[in-house]
């Protein structure tokens, strides 16, 4: 069985560290699951100092609305041998970008949605008879267009940022998010900061191997100054990344059964997300036009200042320095 819940615990504090490091999460809702049993989790109270037992662990995780879980097929991909190992490194490193005062954010784009009188699953409160009347098909002919949030979110200050793109999810429009994130709100933040730790899926606009998501980072790099660092999660494991459940799960709780009648609405909503937790979200419009199918050659791909990490076989770890 699994541990499920809709609220991180909050004491003792190592119980939260726990949890934390061992939560996925559903993009479209505020569950969050761990791969930690009640056992797992005494034991390793026991080893960080509190003598606990597994049925008090049980009673904490409950008053904090945690519920056991029967198996559930969500399994995205086949298993890594070193996934554990990856995951742990991944949880080092921003640790240790974090305890220095540089920057970690954890990035994707969000499902695609049309903007128009279009039905939003949900239901909000209304008067009795005063329901929103919507379109009866979602085609995109009927939509004024269709959106990809990009977001970055920064776990250390519970704060986020949305690139609402109207164009293609490409390799530039996903560094083009990250650049505007820094611009908003990173460079404010961490005004002597030298490097970046982003943590992201390996697939998609921001992918491992696309060449377009590294030639596009030099760019940054080479702009900020910043020595960039990225990890890519393991095949399969996109729902562990920090930004779907911290973030995501959050702003399609905000619009549900709203619908996303125009561009501004869904800034709006948007930026209106907020959290028990303090959890904060700015977001503008790109209204850029971003081309898909760029190529980039060989040679292009040697001139990167990019160093790969030599401890997995799995090439999701590098660095692209200015």
């Amino acid at each position: 069985m699994e541990i499920c819940s809709t609220q991180i615990t909050k004491e003792p504090k190592n119980l939260e560290t726990i949890m934390d490091e061992n939560t996925a999460g559903d993009p479209m809702s505020n569950l969050k699951w761990s791969n930690k049993s009640t056992y797992s989790i005494a034991n390793e109270l026991s080893l960080k100092g509190h003598k606990i037992s597994e049925d008090t662990v049980g009673r904490l995780l409950k008053q904090e609305d945690y519920t056991l879980q029967s198996n559930k097929k969500t399994i995205e991909g086949s298993s890594s041998p070193e996934r554990d190992e990856q995951f742990n490194y991944i949880n080092e490193k921003s640790k240790e970008f974090v305890n220095v005062g540089e920057p970690v954010i954890s990035v994707d784009a969000k499902k695609k949605e049309l903007v128009g009188n279009f039905k939003n699953n949900g239901r909000t409160w209304k008067k009795k008879g005063e329901a929103d009347e919507v379109n009866v098909y979602d085609f995109l002919s009927l939509a004024e267009g269709r959106i990809t949030p990009y977001g970055a979110y920064d776990p250390a200050r519970n704060e986020g940022f949305v690139n609402v793109g109207i164009s293609y999810d490409t390799a530039e429009f996903a560094v083009e998010s990250i650049r505007r994130w820094w611009n908003l709100l990173g460079r404010k933040r961490y005004p002597n900061a030298t490097k970046l730790l982003i943590t992201a899926d390996g697939g998609g606009s921001n992918g491992s191997r696309n060449k377009g998501w590294k030639q596009h980072l030099q760019n940054f790099a080479n702009e900020t100054n910043l020595e960039i660092v990225v990890c890519h999660f393991p095949p399969g494991t996109s729902k562990w990344n920090n930004i779907e459940h911290r973030m995501f799960s959050f702003i399609s709780m905000n619009w549900k059964g709203k619908p996303l009648t125009s561009y501004e609405i869904i800034v709006n909503l948007i930026k209106g997300t907020t959290t028990k937790k303090g959890l904060k979200i700015d977001a503008h419009l790109d209204e850029t036009t971003y081309e898909k199918g760029k190529t980039f050659s060989e040679e292009e791909m040697s001139k990167l200042n990019l160093e790969r990490h030599k401890k997995h076989k799995i090439g999701i770890y590098f660095a692209v320095s200015p």
